[in-house]
């Protein structure tokens, strides 16, 4: 099962979506936290915070869980 997190803007960048998905602390533990656990994006590994992510993405982060992004309007 997917955990959904929702973003008001049309995207993300991954740093930050693991801050709002309380996956981390804080936005500067995201590069430490790339560099130790593996990440999906839709499938396909990836390792950059700046990564742009936005509506019906998926994020699966290994022995932590599954997450969909989500855009609400304002």
């Amino acid at each position: 099962m997917h955990e959904k997190v929702e973003i008001s803007t049309e995207f993300i960048p991954l740093g930050t979506f693991l801050k709002l998905a309380n996956v981390i602390d804080t936005g500067g533990m995201a590069k430490w936290f790339l560099s130790e656990h593996t990440i999906f994006v839709n499938g396909e590994k990836e390792n950059r915070r700046g990564k742009k992510l936005k509506h019906g993405d998926t994020v699966e982060i290994i022995g932590v869980g599954t997450y969909q992004v989500i855009q609400v309007d304002d």
